[in-house]
């Protein structure tokens, strides 16, 4: 059974950046269009990004847009989402997720995903 493996987490001052991955393990990277979500306490995941199957289409949430950047390595078969100027606010666990297999674009609902990862902190101090 495939895994998506999450990792990159941790604590960072506000203003500073972080870089998660997403390794794919038992499936292809490219066989899937990708997303990240985050869920912080007491709130419903939520999402932050998306990419393509051909990387080709990225979608962000408002809240991130212009400090998150989505991107995907098939040959590496990860994909990783860099996190720039973060705020207290980003303080969640995020995951990693994978549409259903040979769709182009999934988009930003997480029902919509088939295949979770198990998460990794992301705390942001003030």
């Amino acid at each position: 059974q495939g895994q998506l493996i999450e990792s990159g987490g941790g604590l960072v001052q506000a203003g500073g950046s972080l870089r998660l991955s997403c390794a794919a393990s038992g499936r292809t990277l490219s066989d899937f269009a990708m997303g990240w979500f985050r869920q912080a306490p007491g709130k419903e995941r939520e999402f932050a990004a998306h990419i393509s199957r051909s990387g080709d289409i990225r979608n962000y949430a408002d809240s991130v847009k212009g400090r998150f950047t989505i991107s995907r390595d098939n040959a590496k078969n990860t994909a990783y989402l860099q996190m720039n100027s973060l705020k207290p606010e980003d303080t969640a666990v995020y995951y990693c997720a994978a549409g259903p297999r040979y769709r182009d674009y999934v988009g930003g609902t997480p029902d919509q995903y088939n295949y979770w990862g198990q998460g990794t902190q992301v705390t942001v101090s003030s």
